[in-house]
């Protein structure tokens, strides 16, 4: 079983990590995109040149505040790697940036009322709005809900659990909030011409993203408090032993190990069940495909159940080119059900090529065995034939019995590959030497 993640460090002694993340090769290739997406009003001559710039730059804007909410996300949960990240994405999350745009927007409106009132209460407030910024964002991805971020009970909340340290927080938010404008005033200079506008995208997205690890962060700092589930692989600081487990993995792991605990105390049909949900769930992850025939298996009572599962899972073995487990697959279904069958022409003619590298002629000429009326007109009888024929000249010294099958390919394959081959298997060995004969397919 996976030892649970060591203690958080202070989000203060991981800042190279933050700084890092938007480096990593798919948030990077992503960011480079977004910031030359603002070179289209360049590509789109057909519209207004303003309408183009202005779409365009809201998509950026757009596009990277869903990333970095993803960011944010995916970090409270332990995951600081991009390449980790799950697939499956909230659908509610999808739309977090327009209700940080809202939250703000309302904010505002009470700080111009206030600034109405009186121009100090304005300031008070700017400052206030600024400093329970990143609350609200917390609770905006805590609870995807708009009214939840502008309740002051809940912001208040987050504070009082992060505690000190979110003064520390709100410090190091607005260094990097005016991070884009220094590195623009330091680099801008040496540059002209539209590569600008790239350039300015790239460093506000840049900093946003160091941002929004910083607070992905500290959101898993305090996970517990917070009620917050780790994802799979969470909390692998740098300085610990190196896991190289990916999330899934991991989550195998996790599986193997419970269902193995089941068969142990006896429970065949929980384990069953558990095996046939992650399989059922992830088609092609061959880990939990594995554990489902594992389980079929021991389970005497479904052997239906095993002889169906194993015709897809032979399949996708043998894409995976794992013709030998494929084969050892095929055999445990032939050893429960002899009539057991498989319906795909190229998957036999794989496991009888295993059977015939695995040195057993028998086995092999079994699985051809009326290959060529069970796959009527297939492409790949030629190469069956030629696989016959080969097992019969060199695996059981029979020729004569082989000499049909050349017959039946000169007569319908004449210019194959697979006749020539078989014509060289034949030869006369009296016969004065020939070329070299073609390599078997």
């Amino acid at each position: 079983m996976p030892t649970d993640p060591p203690l958080p460090k202070p989000f203060w002694q991981r800042l190279n990590a933050f700084f890092a993340f938007p480096f990593q090769p798919q948030p990077l290739m992503y960011a480079l995109g977004l910031a030359f997406c603002s070179l289209l009003f360049r590509v789109i001559f057909f519209l207004p040149e303003g309408l183009v710039l202005f779409l365009s730059q809201l998509g950026i804007v757009l596009a990277a505040s869903r990333y970095g909410f993803r960011v944010v996300a995916f970090g409270s949960q332990g995951i600081s790697r991009a390449a980790d990240f799950p697939r499956e994405l909230d659908e509610a999350w999808a739309s977090l940036p327009w209700k940080l745009f809202g939250v703000s927007f309302v904010q505002m409106l009470v700080i111009g009322w206030l600034a109405r009132r009186n121009p100090a209460l304005g300031t008070l407030g700017l400052f206030v709005m600024a400093f329970t910024l990143p609350a609200s964002v917390i609770v905006l991805v805590q609870t995807c809900s708009a009214m939840q971020a502008l309740s002051p009970a809940q912001v208040w909340n987050v504070m009082g659990i992060i505690g000190w340290p979110y003064a520390v927080l709100c410090f190091f938010l607005f260094l990097l909030s005016t991070g884009a404008q220094v590195a623009l005033g330091m680099v801008l200079p040496w540059f002209k011409g539209p590569i600008v506008l790239p350039l300015i995208n790239f460093a506000l997205i840049y900093f946003g993203w160091v941002m929004a690890s910083l607070l992905g962060y500290v959101m898993y700092q305090n996970h517990q408090a917070f009620g917050i589930d780790l994802l799979p692989g969470a909390g692998r600081d740098d300085d610990a032993v190196p896991d190289r487990r990916t999330p899934a993995q991991i989550a195998d792991e996790k599986n193997d190990a419970l269902v193995g605990q089941m068969v142990t105390e006896g429970d065949i049909a929980g384990a069953l069940a558990l095996a046939y949900e992650a399989q059922r769930n992830e088609p092609y992850n061959l880990s939990a495909q594995r554990r489902y025939h594992r389980v079929l298996l021991l389970a005497s009572d479904r052997q239906e159940a095993l002889l169906t599962h194993a015709k897809p899972f032979i399949g996708v073995l043998i894409g995976r080119e794992q013709t030998s487990e494929a084969l050892k697959v095929y055999q445990a279904c032939r050893a429960r059900s002899p009539a057991f069958a498989l319906e795909e022409a190229l998957t036999v003619l794989q496991l009888a090529r295993a059977e015939w590298r695995g040195g057993d002629a028998r086995a092999t000429l079994a699985l051809l065995t009326g290959f060529d009326k069970r796959f009527r007109g297939h492409s790949a009888i030629p190469q069956a034939y030629e696989l016959i024929a080969r097992v019969l000249v060199q695996g059981m010294h029979l020729p004569d019995k082989a000499r049909p099958i050349l017959a039946a390919l000169e007569a319908r394959y004449p210019d194959s590959e697979q006749t020539k081959e078989v014509r060289w298997l034949l030869r006369d060995p009296s016969a004065p030497p020939q070329a070299t004969p073609p390599v078997s397919a």
